[in-house]
């Protein structure tokens, strides 16, 4: 799985993948990786591959391209996608990043939250600060303008200016305009918690938390699948109660979509676990009902992997399966909530992981493509036209991919070892310039970097060996420590400032 992750997914897209003439990246790639087309840039993307490479820097600090291309992507939201007037990031530009529609809102909480998750991730590898202070800004601009403060939750389109866009009578019936959503929930709750990994501050943890239990305890319905869109104050969009013919007609508005239930189930747990909640049994048995519904409903026993698409319909029993195809990015997101759960569950009569490795066969047998590299849009068993089809796109990149792979060779080879103990913790300097330094630990795996602590309290993360407040808030009063931390979360023992 490792070599897959490296030869078949990262070497195909990287440096290829980096637009050394505009900035960010290229997204459009034939099935044999050879760039085409006009090379349109959407937030979704380039954050996504900022992401990507943020995290391919950390795993193998020694290939320069990655922390290279995490840098440019970086610069190119920073400085083309993020709009200077009104704040945000536009959603959608040519390739030299001048705005245009494509078809998309001006502003949306979904493009963003991508790009909030790409550059705490960047923070994460490179510390560079200025990153760190434009992901509290984007962050402080959501709140302003997508925060819904009666009902909770985000809006997802907005004006050019954050000004939340409102379903009218002239709105079209099928479009999603106006609605809240349970995607863009369930990635702002993902972008929080990449967020929150480096930036612990109170209002980012009620946002947090307030997402979770959002998700966990109104989107999530009794059955245990996610519902797709909502009234403003939550009151699910559902054409159950008319006909056949009109519910498929709105299908895209309304049905059970296999892959995202068993995406959430991971991504609710792993804000738990960044939430610090301990034993959480109400999130741990949402979760697993979501994945078991969708293995009691959405696999196919046959062959392995998660269908696209389910509906309840109000005059048949059970689901019907109204989309047997099988897209890649569900495929990926059940082999890492497969393993996680046969983790936690390993006797459970679903036998989590049995099937994982029924899935990864099936990965490797219809869904890579060995030649040419990457995955195919979908699972070939089912669509055999998506062999010449194209590897990249504006909706198709590396990130559920790659974050699969990290996190299921992780657990199929655990480090649980500590990094070292960080030494000479001292302070330097006056005012502004006051810092903290230590000389560096180690670690046999991958060292990610330090946590900060006041008083018990975790209060930042770098991954240099030094840190000081950022620009507008005060030095710490109380006691200073700090916890060398590996990239799978192990924890080093305190080393604390003496006076």
């Amino acid at each position: 799985m490792k070599r897959s992750m490296v030869d078949e997914l990262l070497k195909p897209w990287y440096p290829a993948a980096i637009d050394t003439t505009y900035g960010g990246f290229l997204s459009t790639f034939t099935f044999e990786f050879k760039p085409q087309g006009a090379q349109d840039k959407m937030i979704v993307t380039q954050a996504r591959h900022v992401w990507s490479n943020a995290r391919a820097a950390e795993l193998y600090p020694s290939v320069s391209y990655y922390s290279k291309g995490a840098a440019q992507g970086y610069q190119f939201l920073k400085n083309v996608l993020w709009d200077k007037q009104y704040g945000g990031f536009h959603t959608y530009t040519d390739r030299q990043g001048k705005p245009k529609s494509g078809g998309f809102a001006p502003k949306e909480a979904y493009g963003n939250s991508f790009a909030l998750y790409a550059i705490a991730a960047y923070y994460h590898q490179s510390g560079d600060t200025g990153a760190l202070n434009l992901a509290i800004k984007q962050f402080h601009w959501l709140e302003q303008h997508s925060h819904d403060p009666m009902y909770k939750g985000y809006y997802q389109h907005m004006q050019l200016d954050g000004t939340p866009i409102q379903r009218s009578a002239s709105t079209p019936p099928h479009a999603e305009t106006g609605y809240k959503d349970q995607n863009t929930s369930i990635h702002l709750l993902e972008a929080f918690s990449e967020l929150y990994r480096v930036w612990p501050d109170k209002l980012l943890k009620e946002r947090l938390q307030e997402m979770l239990f959002l998700i966990r305890d109104k989107i999530v319905t009794p059955k245990g699948n996610l519902g797709l869109f909502f009234q403003p104050d939550w009151t699910p969009v559902s054409f159950r109660d008319s006909s056949q013919a009109v519910t498929l007609s709105y299908h895209s508005l309304d049905h059970v979509s296999f892959g995202h239930d068993v995406e959430t189930a991971y991504l609710m747990l792993e804000a738990s676990h960044l939430l610090g909640l301990k034993n959480d049994i109400t999130t741990q048995t949402v979760a697993k009902r979501m994945l078991d519904h969708a293995l009691k409903n959405g696999w196919d026993n046959a062959t392995g992997g998660f269908y696209d698409e389910g509906y309840y319909f109000k005059d048949k029993p059970g689901i019907t399966i109204i989309a047997d195809t099988k897209n890649w990015w569900a495929q990926a997101e059940g082999l890492n909530t497969l393993l996680m759960f046969d983790d936690m569950y390993p006797n459970d009569t679903l036998q989590y992981g049995q099937k994982f490795y029924k899935l990864w066969n099936y990965v490797q047998t219809n869904l890579i493509d060995h030649e040419h590299g990457d995955w195919y849009q979908g699972g070939i068993d089912k669509q055999p036209n998506y062999k010449p089809a194209l590897k990249g796109q504006i909706w198709k990149g590396t990130y559920h991919v790659l974050r699969a792979f990290i996190n299921c060779t992780n657990r199929l080879q655990p480090d649980h070892a500590a990094p070292s103990v960080p030494k000479k913790l001292t302070v330097t300097g006056k005012g502004i310039h006051k810092q903290l330094g230590w000389m560096p630990a180690h670690d046999n795996a991958g060292l990610a970097g330090y946590n900060i602590y006041c008083n018990g309290q975790r209060i930042a993360f770098t991954p240099l060996t030094h840190w000081r407040p950022i620009a507008g808030q005060a030095w710490p009063k109380g006691k200073l420590f700090i916890k060398a931390v590996d990239l799978e979360e192990n924890e080093s023992k305190t080393a604390v400032l003496k006076k």
